[in-house]
């Protein structure tokens, strides 16, 4: 009885703290707090497997996003791709330097994901310019991630190169960041809309589809936003200087 009453004031004392702190009520609300009983979801045994699959996943994650990035290099340009073998070909090549960049993207993503949850719902102009802010980072830091693994896997950079001219990039290929973006948007509205669908006829295997297949063409989109502005800046005119020199040396012989 004492934990029912205890939860049915932690609701309105909650809303009355967040709307009109006060010296008086919030003591009230920490007691309540203290008082009600919770429900723990995380027992020791599911903390343990969690965090080894965070560490997994950010001891991984340079070397899953190089391997993907020189498979769909490989398909944009309409090479022969043998998607397992280049996969793991890919890490091979790149596995050091992919590990790296893998874990300071990942420390990047867990300092973006705690900034949110700070300013979140925090009241104030300065707080709502911080959360704008965080916002265009993230925006940045994505479109970046569209150059990143593709110089990564096609030249011999160094990682504060690769960042560098990842973020020149973004801004040379504006017109062409949107528009992936823009593909990104129309994609999420139709799995949401096929997901809605397939509750409504109660077809499971278009709720689990999605999973397979919509990472894959995410990187593709990114890919074929990304890859012309690099051949376009890096590969072209270098390719262009070559054959001047070898026409060059064809006239002196």
């Amino acid at each position: 009885k004492t934990a029912l009453i205890n939860e049915s004031l932690y609701l309105p004392l909650y809303g009355i703290s967040q709307i009109s702190p006060s010296f008086s009520g919030i003591p009230i609300f920490d007691l309540v707090s203290n008082l009600t009983e919770s429900t723990v979801y995380f027992t020791p045994v599911m903390t343990i497997v969690t965090v080894c699959m965070l560490l997994f996943f950010a001891l991984t994650y340079g070397w899953q996003n190089v391997g993907a990035a020189y498979v769909l290099r490989g398909l944009f340009r309409g090479d022969a791709v043998f998607v397992f073998s280049d996969f793991f070909y890919g890490i091979k090549r790149n596995r050091k330097q992919s590990f790296f960049m893998g874990l300071l993207e990942f420390l990047f993503t867990v300092v973006l994901i705690v900034d949110i949850l700070f300013f979140t719902g925090r009241n104030g102009g300065l707080n709502t310019i911080m959360y704008g802010v965080i916002f265009a980072m993230i925006i940045l830091y994505i479109t970046m991630k569209f150059y990143m693994y593709q110089l990564l896997v096609t030249f011999d950079l160094t990682n504060f190169k690769i960042l560098k001219n990842s973020l020149i990039f973004t801004a040379l290929g504006v017109k062409r960041n949107l528009m992936a973006f823009l593909g990104f948007i129309v994609l999420f509205a139709l799995q949401i809309g096929l997901i809605f669908i397939a509750l409504a006829y109660g077809l499971t295997v278009f709720i689990v589809l999605p999973f397979v297949y919509i990472l894959a063409l995410i990187g593709f989109i990114a890919t074929y936003a990304a890859y012309p502005i690099i051949d376009r800046y890096m590969i072209a005119p270098y390719a262009d200087k070559k054959s001047e020199n070898t026409e060059n040396t064809e006239v002196t012989e």
